[in-house]
């Protein structure tokens, strides 16, 4: 039995809380097998003590499913997530700028429930917020939907490039900024036309240099804007940018809420708090003021509940804000007295306020 033979059977061993095997994540050191007993060797990053348990335990009923396979030793060396010495509630393996003060994920489990639409928004609202206290240019948007950057084109940027200062080993890129806020996006780097075809690493890489080679400046919040899903995007910034929390966004309706609270309870596994549950397409409002809840009622306040956290808002389905992420203008901006803007603004305000009250 090879070492390549015993990695590939331990594709089937997924990490806590990803859809990724332990394999294509590089956790595997050594892997031998001699006189019918298998010993493998793991090195983890985590503060979670039931992880390397939970690993060894399912590593070992992988093994003994091989053939031939009569014993095993599993070394698991485990290296702590050091905590941030400037807000966050872990650091990941590079660290991150210190100008930020807080970051904030927005994520769901499944696509299709609008939530960069919600994250432009939500940017839009919190940098009209700040600039009203005297706090302009302090909201940042993190685009990390590395297959499917929508954000230039929702906020106004299709097709912009950003600017890069510095050559070398010491360039940066300069993230543009639009109604207040600060955008970084993959969108930014390629074509229309071009597929972005990468593996794992190179997205970790994407997410890292976004992070520590972005010339963000001071911000008082910065948004990242996550694919759907529990996979390479997620683990990398959890790795690399010392998140202070995560806003799950869903529809009403189960077929969004149950795997929206599968999205949540990754954020848990790896100690990032939720700071709560936003349900989008909530309701539709008709021209004699009639609610219609097109998507069914109560899935948002339900996934908080199962989450143990807070219901932010609820965003209602209005043709404004499929036309503003269309034309590049948000909601929060050619409307800003409309009742989609008020929401994004409510919501934006119990972000802060939770991030601001310790033990969120």
């Amino acid at each position: 039995m090879t070492s390549d033979e015993i990695k590939e059977q331990l594709k089937q061993v997924k990490y806590p809380g990803f859809s990724r095997d332990i394999v294509s994540f590089g956790l595997i050191r050594s892997a031998g097998f001699a006189d019918g007993t298998v010993k493998v060797a793991l090195a983890i990053s985590t503060n979670d003590p039931k992880v390397p348990l939970q690993l060894k335990r399912e590593v070992e009923q992988c093994l003994r499913a091989m053939p031939g396979v009569t014993d095993t030793i599993i070394d698991i060396a485990v290296s702590a997530v050091k905590a941030p010495a400037v807000g966050g509630n872990q650091a990941g393996t590079a660290a991150a700028p210190k100008t930020i003060k807080y970051a904030v994920a927005i994520a769901s489990g499944k696509g299709g429930v609008g939530k960069s639409t919600f994250a432009v928004n939500l940017a839009c609202a919190l940098a009209q917020g700040l600039t009203a206290a005297g706090r302009p240019g302090r909201v940042g948007l993190m685009d990390c939907d590395i297959y499917g950057p929508s954000v230039p084109l929702m906020i106004g940027l299709h097709g912009s490039k950003p600017e890069i200062n510095g050559d070398g080993a010491n360039a940066q890129l300069i993230p543009i900024e639009i109604h207040g806020v600060k955008v970084m996006s993959m969108g930014f780097l390629v074509d229309d036309n071009t597929p972005v075809v990468w593996r794992g690493p190179m997205i970790m890489k994407t997410i890292q240099q976004f992070v520590q080679n972005v010339r963000w400046g001071e911000l008082d919040i910065l948004l990242v804007d996550l694919p759907p899903g529990t996979g390479d995007a997620q683990l990398s910034l959890v790795q690399t940018l010392p998140l202070d929390g995560a806003v799950i966004v869903t529809t009403p309706q189960p077929a969004a809420t149950n795997i929206a609270r599968k999205g949540g309870l990754m954020f848990q596994k790896v100690n990032v708090p939720l700071l709560g549950v936003a349900e989008n397409m909530s309701f539709f409002v008709d021209p004699a003021g009639q609610k219609h809840m097109l998507f069914g009622e109560g899935g948002g306040f339900l996934t908080a509940e199962k989450l143990g956290t807070t219901m932010l808002g609820q965003v209602p389905l209005i043709p404004g804000i499929r036309e503003g992420g269309d034309k590049g203008i948000p909601v929060v901006v050619s409307d800003p007295q409309g009742l989609a803007s008020k929401v994004f603004r409510e919501i934006g305000d119990a972000i802060l306020a939770r991030l601001q009250r310790p033990g969120v």
